[in-house]
């Protein structure tokens, strides 16, 4: 598929898969917050086993999602986070220094904003990463509502800003968000990486090897303590881009497959069963308490000062300049939109305040809606103010 036809069809996917998480997210706040709430829970709480022989996992319906059908998720960013290094945005240097600046202050910013609220309490600073991550589906569905009075070059910006930004996320959580290691697993998961390695080296090309022993991965990856969604990050990364003899790319027909599947049904269903904030009891003090304000804040002003910020700083010491056709005004409302979290945000929050077992487990929810919904708005008006303007960058 010719690189452009391929991206254009990932921002329309994206563009629609936003949207969809939207409406996901609201019917969910508006579900458990009415007479059928007991639905929602009931649901989330449904008992879910898988068991071969003495083998056997046991886990509600919210932890398959969050550990199980999110691993596809990453699989699907590890894959285009491959693509892009090998063939894309990410393949040149000079393509990286701006977005990878930004990236960096909006992952930079918005942590030291929430350590500052929260530095006298040690519980409360388990969630410092919650605020750093930006949601590519959602950040690029309200850019998508401008349509064609935004440059490519922005979407671009805003969409190798956030894959590096989903890179970062992936390393936060391989090294702060893994629980007690089992040895045994951990040897087998690396017997399962060292097969995946030897088997892109010989040049098989056939998705059903890799699968079968990503499958495998999976399985040694969620026993021995590490987040399991790492697995599908490490069996994208063995997956061969090229091939030998002109065959089908195996990187590019997965990621086409799964793309859909994620944008339409994965990333939904986890907005769905994680955003689901109860309001009962929410007061204006529960919005001001130092978790729910240093995320939200995080979010909305730590974004927008960080990746606006470091983009500014690079173009004007002359390392980078600005997206073809973009002005500064159009720079700070995507800014202000990587403020919105929600998808990662969500989930690096279910690791940090785990629900029965963190007191604050529910308020990162608030945080992460209000900071994300207000970046929405925000960020949208911004953009569309800058955008009546001519695309003549200023300096």
């Amino acid at each position: 598929m010719p690189i452009r036809s391929a991206l254009t069809r990932f921002l329309q996917l994206e563009a629609a898969g936003g949207l969809l998480l939207i409406a996901a997210a609201a019917l969910a706040l508006i579900l458990n917050n009415s007479p059928l709430s007991w639905l929602y829970t009931d649901f989330l709480d449904t008992p879910v086993v898988a068991q071969v022989g003495a083998l056997k996992i046991a886990k509600p319906a919210l932890l398959w999602i969050n550990d199980g059908l999110m691993a596809l998720f990453f699989l699907l960013i590890g894959l285009e986070v491959k693509r892009e290094v090998l063939d894309g945005q990410l393949s040149k240097p000079s393509q990286i220094v701006l977005p990878g600046a930004a990236a960096i202050g909006g992952m930079l910013i918005p942590a030291l904003i929430y350590w500052f609220l929260n530095r006298d309490n040690p519980a409360a600073l388990a969630g410092w990463a919650i605020p750093t991550a930006t949601d590519i589906a959602f950040a690029l569905g309200v850019l998508a509502l401008l349509g064609k009075r935004v440059p490519v070059s922005l979407k671009l910006f805003l969409m190798t800003l956030a894959i590096i930004d989903d890179l970062g996320a992936i390393v936060i959580i391989a090294i702060f968000y893994s629980g007690d290691l089992s040895t045994l697993s951990l040897g087998l998961a690396a017997a399962c990486i060292a097969g995946l390695v030897a088997m892109n080296r010989m040049g098989v090309v056939k998705l059903g090897p890799y699968m079968v022993v990503g499958l495998i991965l999976w399985i040694c990856v969620l026993k021995s303590g590490v987040h399991a969604t790492l697995a599908g990050v490490t069996l994208a990364f063995c997956i061969p881009l090229r091939t030998r003899n002109a065959e089908t790319s195996p990187l590019l027909t997965l990621e086409h497959a799964l793309h859909p599947w994620v944008a339409y049904g994965i990333l939904p269903l986890f907005a769905f069963a994680n955003a689901g904030l109860s309001l009962s009891g929410v007061t204006v003090e529960s919005f001001t308490h130092h978790v729910p304000m240093g995320i939200a804040v995080g979010l909305l002003l730590g974004k927008a000062v960080g990746v606006f910020g470091l983009t500014w700083l690079a173009v004007k010491i002359g390392i980078a300049s600005l997206p073809a056709g973009a002005n500064w005004g159009q720079i700070l409302g995507v800014a202000i939109l990587c403020g919105i979290g929600f998808t990662m945000s969500l989930f690096v929050g279910s690791l940090a305040f785990v629900p029965g077992a963190s007191e604050y487990a529910g308020m990162d929810r608030m945080g992460i809606l209000t900071g994300s919904i207000l970046a929405a708005v925000i960020g949208y008006g911004v953009t569309a103010m800058a955008s009546r303007k001519p695309n003549v960058a200023v300096s």
